[in-house]
């Protein structure tokens, strides 16, 4: 069987190229040859010798995933539909700026964590996505728009893992992808801006500090136990004092000095004056001495599975207000990709779901508990 070379990172591919009788300066051209270029023959590799070029004949491949689809929004939007087999399909979006391009990428086909306002959950889970699943979506983009573009220059400066899945939940992939996109020999990828976006996996953060700090993002979304509870189902496992310090901890090795909140406006959930105060008053006393915070509030983009609906402008912009008078850093997210369906909490793909999805999450009344008393009520 021969190996994808899309699985390694450079570290890997050196291993692979040692099995193969060959030196580290051998994987370091191979790797650029892949992944600065593009290329998929290895008779192409014009500096790599003969002998090389033929035992990988033998021993390689380099497969890349198949688009089943490309939506063109309006806005400039890009979202790829890419086949992983199985009956399953994984969304990968590219969002055009003015200064920067990002791409945002899956890392599971579904996901098992389940929040009540993202529709991927609701599709469920089948499996987690191989490092080489998780660079070919980068390595179709970058080429794919680069030819596009008629241009030799590097078209993704940013790369999120904010796409489908948990990227926590699936670490043994995710690294080796992660080192690949940094790799000045790959893609070359500053740290500050490739950014890995968590519901809170409390160990796999400490871990990340340690292997490859790069920005993190946490989707918040509640500022207490008991509603966070019940919109993003792991923090019965991982409660917001042990996922506060562990983000305390993070900033000790992280290449920004402040750890990016995802905030998801609800109407009449989460999206009141007093669970402002209560933001404020988790980020500035949480984990003891509080963690330096910067704020990302995003607009629902409904979907019928959800039962929930949408912050109205004036609520959210009063919200962010809130904050931003208390000195946090926030920005109202922009909806890009809407009219395609590749906005924050739209990506579903195909997903062959393993888990039961139906019966795990119902559209239950969300039971809402005041800041300030212990009165409930249903929304």
């Amino acid at each position: 069987m021969t190996a994808n070379l899309l699985d390694f990172d450079l570290d890997g591919l050196a291993v692979f190229c040692e099995q193969l009788g060959e030196k580290r300066f051998r994987a370091t051209q191979l790797f650029r040859w892949i992944h600065q270029k593009g290329a998929q023959d290895f008779d192409a590799m014009s500096d790599l010798a003969k002998s090389l070029r033929e035992k990988l004949k033998n021993s390689a491949h380099i497969v890349p995933l198949q688009p089943l689809s490309r939506h063109d929004s309006a806005d400039g939007t890009i979202k790829w539909l890419f086949d992983v087999g199985g009956g399953n399909a994984i969304e990968t979006v590219f969002i055009p700026e003015q200064d920067r391009g990002t791409l945002c990428v899956s890392s599971q086909a579904g996901c098992a964590v389940g929040c009540r306002f993202c529709s991927t959950g609701h599709q469920g889970f089948s499996r987690n996505l191989s490092t080489g699943e998780i660079l070919a979506q980068l390595w179709h983009a970058e080429h794919h728009l680069r030819h596009r573009m008629g241009s030799a220059e590097r078209v993704i400066s940013n790369v999120v893992m904010m796409g489908m899945g948990e990227p926590l939940q699936n670490y043994t992939a995710l690294l080796p992808s992660l080192k690949a996109m940094l790799d000045d020999h790959g893609y070359g990828i500053s740290r500050r801006r490739l950014t890995v976006s968590t519901s809170g996996v409390v160990p796999m953060i400490e871990r990340l500090a340690q292997d490859c700090p790069v920005a993190l993002a946490v989707s918040l979304h509640a500022p207490t136990d008991a509603l966070r509870d019940q919109l993003v189902p792991l923090n019965r496992k991982y409660p917001l004092a042990e996922l506060m310090q562990a983000c305390r901890l993070y900033l000790n090795h992280a290449p920004r000095d402040f750890i990016t909140f995802e905030y998801c406006m609800l109407d009449g959930i989460n999206d009141g004056p007093e669970h402002a105060q209560a933001l404020i008053e988790l980020m500035r006393h949480g984990a003891g001495l509080g963690v330096s915070a910067k704020f990302n509030l995003i607009p629902f983009n409904p979907f019928p599975a959800s039962g929930l609906r949408r912050s109205p402008q004036a609520r959210v912009l009063a919200f962010a207000q809130h904050l931003q008078d208390q000195g946090f850093v926030t920005t109202v997210r922009k909806t890009r990709g809407d009219d395609i369906d590749a906005a924050c909490g739209q990506l579903a793909g195909d997903v062959m779901d393993r888990t039961n999805v139906s019966s795990r999450m119902t559209r239950a009344p969300i039971m809402m508990h005041s800041a300030n008393s212990k009165h409930h009520h249903e929304s």
